[in-house]
């Protein structure tokens, strides 16, 4: 009898596993066609130059981004996975969140107004600087992470899909000129806002209101802080590799680079939706099932990687006339980057199954932290020898090589500490 009980409890959870995949699908494709529908149209409206311009700002908003966002997307998610039964506790973490943000969003500002004494760029372009940090900070506002805790990621995609269909329409209508890179910026920053405050209102509908006391914020803190570490150094081998880039070449090669590297990024988000459904699910089932965990990491692990290694094949082959078709001829020099950058899949597939799918849910956070920092030092030093001399191409070697040390770095640790799910010995 407790066996047939035990069934039913996992097919329903295999069930809502497999909806809250698809509902993340739903979220994820209008994010994955806005790009592919844009960039065409950016790219050939605002050129080469334009374009570099415009990625560089968005660099820029990412750390502004991640320094509000500060890892909650991992570190909250996974307590609100962990106690979504109990409203009082969920209360406090989004008390303690949202007050952390509101501090970190006042920093950010400060550091903006600060950031032209530092940047030529941002210095002859304030336009673009502004419109680079609301579309940040206002996606370090987002409440998703508390829905994919809660696995009901339905009602996310219910309001993102409109949000950035809207986008799409906005752009379409009112960039026509080169120099109005900062428009698609801010447009882009609405489509993220409004669809924040609403999954907000809604988050208080599902736990009571509590005001962000000094005790909770410390709490969410202490919370976010490993994985905020982890999380900023990403952005050093990942979304900063044009903000570094910028610094040594024109907008004009910064623009080839972010071609090529936006492409390879953006091909490994077709396993987005699969890694996010599983990682509440892990975050549970370890705590309460272990050899069900193990299972599932085990076949994650297979799904993720064969789907990186597929989609690094696709982009080696097809890069010409991809490059071609997305951003146009003007682009040509994009492709051999793009042929390096192709191993991008393949490397992030094997990071994210073993690191942030099983490491994490496992607890192994400062293992985490190392290999991230350890990455992210690689990077930096990597393109400060190189980039000066090979321009794009020493980044993009750099960007590989930054990968592959948190692809195997993981394994090594999952392996070290016989956690691997693929071993025997396991525990």
């Amino acid at each position: 009898m407790n066996r047939i009980k035990e069934l039913r409890l996992s097919g329903l959870l295999n069930r809502t596993l497999v909806q809250n995949a698809l509902s993340l699908y739903g979220v994820f494709l209008p994010n994955y066609l806005v790009p592919l529908v844009l960039i065409p149209y950016v790219a050939r409206v605002l050129g080469a130059a334009g374009w570099g311009l415009v990625a560089f700002g968005q660099a820029f908003g990412i750390y502004l981004g991640a320094i509000v966002e500060f890892g909650f997307f991992l570190s909250a998610n996974r307590e609100v996975a962990r106690y979504r039964e109990d409203a009082e506790r969920l209360s406090e973490i989004v008390a303690g969140v949202l007050g952390l943000r509101v501090i970190l969003a006042v920093a950010g500002v400060a550091v903006m107004v600060l950031v032209p004494m530092w940047v030529p760029i941002f210095r002859e372009h304030s336009d673009v600087l502004a419109a680079s940090a609301f579309w940040g900070l206002v996606q370090g506002f987002s409440m998703s992470w508390f829905f994919q805790g809660m696995e009901r990621m339905r009602l996310v995609a219910a309001l993102e899909i409109p949000a950035q269909v809207l986008g799409i329409i906005a752009i379409i209508v009112f960039v026509h000129r080169a120099d109005q890179g900062w428009l698609v910026l801010l447009i882009q920053g609405l489509g993220y806002g409004v669809p924040a405050m609403i999954e907000l209102i809604l988050a208080y509908r599902e736990v009571p209101f509590r005001l962000p006391r000094l005790h909770l914020i410390q709490q969410a803190f202490r919370m976010g802080g490993s994985i905020f570490v982890s999380r900023t150094a990403l952005t050093l081998y990942t979304s900063g590799n044009a903000l570094i880039l910028g610094f040594f070449v024109s907008p004009q090669m910064v623009g080839y680079y972010v071609a090529a590297e936006k492409i390879g990024r953006a091909s490994y988000r077709l396993l987005n939706p699969i890694t996010q459904a599983l990682y509440p699910r892990l975050s549970y089932l370890v705590e309460h099932s272990w050899e069900e965990a193990r299972r599932l990491a085990r076949k994650g692990m297979i799904v993720i990687g064969l789907g990186g290694v597929g989609l690094a094949l696709f982009l080696f082959l097809s890069a010409p006339w991809l490059i071609r078709i997305i951003f146009g001829p003007d682009f040509g020099p994009a492709v051999p980057l793009m042929r390096i950058l192709a191993l991008m899949p393949a490397l992030v597939a094997f990071w994210e199954s073993h690191g942030t799918q099983w490491m994490l849910p496992l607890g192994l956070d400062h293992s985490f932290n190392f290999i991230v920092l350890l990455a992210g030092a690689v990077n930096v030093s990597l393109a400060l020898i190189l980039v000066p001399r090979y321009a794009d191409f020493g980044m993009a070697t750099s960007a590989i090589v930054s990968e592959s040390v948190v692809a195997f770095g993981s394994y090594v640790v999952l392996r070290w500490h016989r956690l691997h799910p693929a071993s025997a010995s396991a525990c």
